[in-house]
């Protein structure tokens, strides 16, 4: 059975979707942007700010879930322009150890909601 997994400390979903959904013991993360949660604004005076808070974002539905970082198995990146890779990598590297990182794929896509500059969804697990 699936089980909806929602949490307040992370922006809530615009429309028919939740944060996340658990089913046989992995959790499926939607797409975050850099909402913040608290206040309902973007966050995008750089993009390692913007991507620092859809990181936490991630992390607050992990952790709702009763799950870390370190149990992400796969990321999905969409991001405006590739030539912010590196910078948003930088970032990215924070949150997970390079010798068991996930898996991932970061393309680059013409627009993404409200118009952010990165979306990253998640599918973790124990």
């Amino acid at each position: 059975m699936k089980k909806i997994i929602n949490t307040k400390n992370a922006p809530s979903p615009v429309g028919p979707y939740n944060q996340s959904v658990l089913f046989n013991g992995i959790l499926y993360c939607s797409g975050q942007i850099a909402l913040d949660p608290a206040t309902g604004e973007l966050v995008m005076d750089s993009i390692e700010a913007e991507t620092h808070q859809v990181m936490k974002n991630i992390g607050a539905v992990l952790k709702e879930a009763g799950l870390g970082y370190d149990d992400v198995i796969k990321c999905s990146v969409f991001v405006k322009d590739m030539n912010l890779y590196g910078r948003i990598n930088a970032i990215y590297a924070e949150y997970f150890d390079e010798e068991t990182a996930p898996a991932r794929e970061l393309v680059e896509v013409t627009n993404l909601p409200k118009f952010v500059n990165i979306e990253i969804s998640a599918i973790a697990g124990k």
